[in-house]
């Protein structure tokens, strides 16, 4: 670093967290190497492309911090185990993407060729086949039931929430409830569920087990938005996808259901115009934005992922020990990086 150059708030997150996302990569490396020893070398190869292209390990670093701040330490036993069950997170969430990339024909994924797209579709869905497989085994096996019942349900409340959107797919008169109802299935309780069940590892009271969950949601309600909000504004050098994906799929995000409400009769019906024919929302793209900013889409919906993310910070005053500190200003670092990140 250079003298008298501060690091960004950013940079000291990444610098804090850098040891714990090593173990994790290390972790994840370890126990595929065992669980696929045995298995044909194309899915060996399909899971190594996959895992390991690229990402941030933010859900199984949260299973992490949600352990340490509820009180465990590298002296107690179950420490040695935390980090495999936290890498199932990662697993079920590589599942998700790799299937989700088969149902979206997306092509690109963190800048790369999607794994359906290398691969084809067929490896694609029996490579996520594999990795759900291993990350219920890990929960099970390390977690106990408790742990699996929070992992088993935040994963049928993601297939839920891929229903409602589904079924909400031409409804274009979606309310922000039935927006925040779907991100709650699709996102928002999986980033939950990592938090409860690092609590759980930790030996967390009730209290402290509810307040991280609490944050997880927001942490996954903010996540999702901010997500919306790339999908327009991001660039595609950053993102590592197309910028406009959502709209011209016709997917009613935060951003366009706020500019729906707001807008003139006229330009609502232009928008829905546009959205409703498949020919034109590839070229009305640039159009359907400049509405959407016309109409305080894009900082109503910002406005409401920071608000969120206030909440998750305020619930995490419970823990005010000294053996928490750490833990929490990673939380609360997270949380900030959250909302400032541009992929």
């Amino acid at each position: 670093m250079k003298e008298g150059v501060k690091d960004t708030p950013k940079e000291q997150l990444m610098a804090a967290i850098a040891p714990e996302v090593a173990k994790i990569e290390q972790a994840m490396h370890q126990d595929l190497n065992r669980a696929s020893i045995d298995a044909d070398p194309l899915l060996r190869e399909v899971l190594e492309y996959g895992v390991f292209n690229g990402g941030k390990r933010l859900r199984p670093l949260l299973v992490v911090l949600a352990a340490r701040i509820c009180g465990l330490t590298e002296e107690k036993i179950r420490y040695k185990s935390i980090y495999k069950l936290a890498i199932a997170f990662e697993y079920l969430h590589g599942a998700t993407l790799f299937h989700d990339d088969v149902i979206d024909r997306a092509d690109l994924r963190r800048g790369k060729p999607s794994v359906n797209k290398q691969f084809g579709t067929i490896a694609a869905i029996l490579g996520g086949d594999f990795l759900h497989s291993r990350s219920m085994f890990l929960v099970g096996t390390l977690g106990g039931t408790a742990a699996l019942k929070i992992f088993c349900n935040a994963t049928n409340s993601m297939v839920d929430g891929e229903f409602l959107q589904l079924r909400n797919a031409q409804n274009y008169n979606l309310s922000e409830d039935d927006y925040f109802e779907a991100v709650k299935g699709k996102t928002a309780l999986l980033i939950a569920a990592t938090c409860e069940v690092g609590a759980l590892a930790g030996g967390a009271t009730k209290l402290q087990q509810q307040a991280l969950a609490e944050y997880g949601i927001s942490l996954g309600t903010a996540f999702q938005i901010v997500d919306d909000l790339l999908d327009y504004q991001g660039e595609s050098a950053k993102t590592g996808k197309a910028v406009g994906n959502d709209f011209q799929e016709g997917k009613m995000t935060l951003p366009l259901i706020i500019a729906l409400g707001r807008a003139s009769l006229e330009d609502r019906e232009r928008i829905l115009y546009l959205l409703e024919n498949e020919s034109e929302r590839h070229a009305g793209f640039n159009e359907a934005r400049g509405l959407i900013e016309k109409y305080d889409g894009f900082t109503i919906s910002r406005n409401k992922a920071e608000s969120i993310v206030t909440e998750a910070v305020a619930g995490l005053e419970i823990f005010s020990d000294e053996e928490s500190k750490s833990s929490l200003a990673v939380l609360k670092a997270l949380a900030g990086y959250v909302l400032a990140r541009k992929k």
